[in-house]
């Protein structure tokens, strides 16, 4: 039985992983499109589109009625190869791809920059096939507006920060937990303190009925993000009642905003400080066990 477990276990995580090469493929491949686009490289275009692929854009016009325009493939690779002195950069936010078989179907939220400047926004949404050569993109049919465009996250996601680190500091328990995923981890200073959110909102329920919780001044930040701005990781420095901490975290992108996902708290021992430090921690040990 012990044996037959750990053959489907092992079946699974195979699967698993034969998926995820897939959908890096899949991803791969839209992302050379784009890559092409910025280049100015129709060779680079070309090659990973089907030779009778079809593009196809919709939208309302300015009456209200929608309509669908298509495009062509060879229209398409002339214009991206014509020398232009701006930049064609099409920034994808986010990819939701699904396979089944040789059959795939991609998803992508995108914002266009014409020489830097923002042009327009919308989804992309593309079909490809596995062929002996890879995936090739069989159709791509657009959205194009110009409202509620997804730009540069970085300024987004540290204000989300600041308002959280706020919250914290004027007892706002709604928004502090409210910007939290529900399996969300808060990891803190003392080697104890690992809590899911709700732990941590029983545990600092007590804090939070004060004026304030705690305070927490960032210093500085630095974020990362995934390829496909999903997700984000920071480091940052903070001005605390403990002195300088140094925290980090994952923040994750849900149904149009930011959520903390995981956030780790630690307090930055100086290096010449550092034997002071564990000659404390010792004599505390020494507390504890008798």
């Amino acid at each position: 039985m012990k044996y037959l477990f750990t053959l489907l276990l092992l079946g699974t995580s195979l699967l698993t992983f034969g998926q995820d090469q897939e959908q890096e493929a899949v991803i791969n491949t839209i992302k050379q499109m784009f890559d092409g686009m910025r280049a100015g490289d129709s060779a680079m275009v070309s090659a990973v589109f089907v030779a009778d692929a079809g593009m196809f854009t919709v939208f309302t016009d300015k009456n209200g009625d929608a309509q669908r325009r298509q495009g062509s493939l060879q229209n398409f690779l002339n214009a991206v190869g014509t020398p232009h002195d701006k930049v064609w950069d099409e920034k994808i936010w986010s990819y939701k791809v699904k396979i089944d078989g040789v059959l795939a179907t991609a998803w992508t939220e995108y914002t266009f920059y014409h020489g830097g400047e923002l042009s327009h926004c919308g989804v992309n949404a593309f079909n490809l096939f596995k062929s002996n050569d890879g995936w090739k993109i069989i159709n791509v049919t657009d959205t194009r507006r110009k409202s509620n465009c997804i730009e540069d996250q970085t300024p987004t996601v540290n204000q989300f920060l600041d308002d959280w680190h706020k919250a914290a500091a004027t007892a706002d328990e709604d928004t502090f937990f409210g910007s939290m995923t529900q399996d969300g981890i808060y990891i803190g200073t003392d080697a104890s303190e690992r809590w899911l959110r709700d732990e941590l909102k029983e545990w600092s329920a007590k804090y939070f009925d004060r004026e304030s919780a705690w305070s927490f001044t960032p210093i500085e930040r630095t974020i990362t993000f995934s390829d496909d701005y999903s997700l984000a990781w920071f480091d940052e420095l903070l001005d605390t009642w403990m002195g300088t901490c140094r925290a980090s975290g994952v923040v994750q992108y849900i149904n149009g905003e930011w959520k903390i996902k995981h956030y780790h708290l630690s307090i930055a021992v100086p290096n010449d400080a550092v034997d002071s430090y564990l000659k404390v921690l010792k004599k505390m040990e020494k507390k504890g066990k008798k």
